[in-house]
């Protein structure tokens, strides 16, 4: 099968989410490099990331904790500064190639909106954990995926940094996949052997026109 749609992860695929790791260090009154550093801790003996908040803040709540960040005036935010550079030039190609194209993540309704405000002219569809109601990597959110992409599975290029939430799911529900380094996972994930699983690694979006060309016209 040619590959025929390409759907995006969001956090450290197309957003660079070092402020955000920056702000709730702040709201947790931690200094960011202690932070940063938990967490880089936290993903590296495999654990859900959201253990590291439980370092500081035993029984933190991430979503409770959320709604009070936004209370307080500081909600969770990105903004076109945060892209990572290679992003726009990437989507444009790709369009220009004739691909669809997608993102999905686990994100909320408030980041799906964010999204919506960044992307409604570059992608065809973008669709959240929250709006579908299933989470990255059970299985549901790429039933989800494979629903609304206009596509078989086999057609369809998963790009993410995480190996446990993107990869070897998406794999496991037909779709081919792409892994790229950058952002805390896809740097602490690049040396475990399930990242031969990927149909590509990259650096840069910006390799995908030209592998996915090369794919689609059968050469290796």
């Amino acid at each position: 099968m040619t590959i025929t749609a390409v759907v995006f992860d969001v956090g450290e695929c197309l957003v660079d989410e070092t402020r955000e790791y920056g702000t709730w260090a702040d709201w947790l009154n931690v200094p960011r490099h202690t932070f940063v550093s938990a967490f880089g801790a936290t993903i590296a003996r495999g654990l859900d990331y959201r253990e590291t908040f439980q370092i500081f803040a035993p029984g933190f709540d991430l979503y409770a904790e959320r709604e009070k960040r936004a209370a307080a005036g500081k909600p969770e935010t990105f903004g076109e500064e945060d892209l990572y550079r290679d992003v726009r030039p990437a989507l444009a190609q790709l369009r220009a190639d004739g691909l669809w194209l997608a993102i999905a993540g686990n994100q909320t309704v408030r980041a799906g909106g964010i999204l919506r405000e960044l992307f409604a002219a570059d992608v065809d569809l973008i669709g959240t954990s929250d709006d579908w109601g299933a989470s990255k990597p059970d299985a549901l959110f790429f039933e989800r995926v494979a629903e609304v992409v206009p596509a078989e599975p086999g057609e369809i290029l998963y790009v993410g940094d995480r190996l446990d939430n993107d990869v070897l799911p998406a794999a496991r529900a037909g779709m081919r996949t792409a892994l790229i380094r950058r952002g805390p996972w896809g740097w602490i994930q690049q040396h475990d052997p399930a990242a031969g699983q990927a149909t590509f690694r990259i650096d840069s979006l910006g390799e995908l026109p030209e592998l996915i060309a090369k794919a689609n016209a059968g050469v290796s």
